[in-house]
């Protein structure tokens, strides 16, 4: 089997990828998109050769959320395939491919790291969280920097995060702790959503600029017209897309700030929807957030909260039924800075 990426050279050419975005440097995996993109695409990679998530966050010096991205990204093109337990296989591309030769050169690459919280973040998010449908957990801050490899403050910045997020709280001796996903816990969870959104919303609707509203029904309908190639992080993006960026427009942060305490559900929809079968067709909450978008595009605010109000309703009933089949999974395996309580 040959070379994974090219080993590790000085770095990217200075400002070639912000000129791409406009000033705006991209994340992480999309530069690891696109230098993977342009190997593929150029013959750098071979068709055949594996590209495994732990050795592309290796060679890049990421963590293994945005080379986790980058794949699947790379996937959807078919540029790569997956390959039942051994990651994913470079292919031959079919049809017409967009030029990635511009956007990453051909030298040897390697992205340094972030030196902040933002380089572990997700996956730390998504590892306790997709512990938490089991029970509760101590998180040991001294053990979660040495799994990283990162200082203690950089942790502690991480487990703030996630505490304004909901996902981690603090005991009565300060120490950071995620609570179990329990029955009554999702309960609360829901009735606080049930009280904020709606308020958020109804900010929000004479704020909503118009493009906002045409993305949204647009990658509504894209989810709904092809339901089977709608995975687990997609239908996480179309929930947040709703609840977190649309939201997003009522004008007070206090209120945000509030709300994103409580949605400590959105942040596990990814790992509940990959983790619990669905049965085939379209997901419930797609056609929910339709009604909610036609309406607040009619001008009819009102009755576009009484449409939230009834999807929230829905999504904890179909949160619990999630969890449940969830738990009856075998759980997954513990983790350095995870202690159960």
């Amino acid at each position: 089997m040959g070379h994974l990426i090219p080993a590790a050279g000085k770095g990217v050419e200075p400002g070639r990828d912000a000129e791409r975005t406009s000033g705006l440097a991209p994340r992480l995996h999309e530069r690891a998109f696109d230098i993977l993109a342009a190997q593929i695409v150029s013959g750098a990679l071979r068709p055949g050769e594996r590209l495994l998530e732990s050795r592309v966050a290796e060679r890049f010096g990421i963590s293994r959320a945005p080379a986790r991205q980058a794949l699947a990204r790379l996937e959807q093109l078919g540029l790569v395939r997956r390959a039942e337990g051994h990651g994913f296989v470079v292919e031959l591309p079919i049809g017409p491919v967009p030029d990635f030769t511009e956007q990453a050169p051909a030298a040897d690459i390697h992205l340094a790291p972030e030196s902040t919280w933002e380089r572990i973040y997700k996956e730390v998010e998504h590892e306790v969280v997709t512990r938490s449908a089991f029970g509760s957990f101590r998180v040991v801050e001294n053990h979660l920097a040495a799994a990283y490899g990162v200082s203690r403050t950089v942790a502690r910045e991480a487990l703030s995060r996630l505490h304004q997020r909901g996902v981690v709280r603090k005991d009565a001796r300060q120490h950071w702790y995620a609570p179990a996903l329990t029955p009554a816990y999702v309960a609360e969870l829901f009735e606080m959503r049930a009280i904020l959104e709606p308020a958020a919303l109804r900010l929000a609707a004479p704020r909503l600029p118009p493009a906002t509203l045409k993305a949204l029904t647009d990658n509504l309908a894209d989810a709904m017209a092809a339901p089977e190639a709608v995975d687990g992080a997609r239908l996480s993006a179309l929930e947040e897309e709703l609840h977190i960026s649309l939201l997003g427009h009522c004008g007070n942060a206090t209120l945000m700030d509030a709300l994103s305490s409580y949605q400590t559900l959105l942040v596990a929809l990814t790992f509940l929807y990959d983790a619990a079968a669905r049965a085939p067709g379209v997901e419930p909450f797609l056609a929910e957030h339709m009604d909610v978008a036609e309406r607040l595009s009619a001008g009819r605010a009102e009755a576009a909260v009484e449409a939230l109000k009834s999807h929230l309703d829905g999504s904890f009933a179909r949160a619990m039924e999630r969890l449940e089949r969830v738990r009856q999974a075998p759980a997954p395996g513990p983790l350095p800075y995870l202690s159960p309580l």
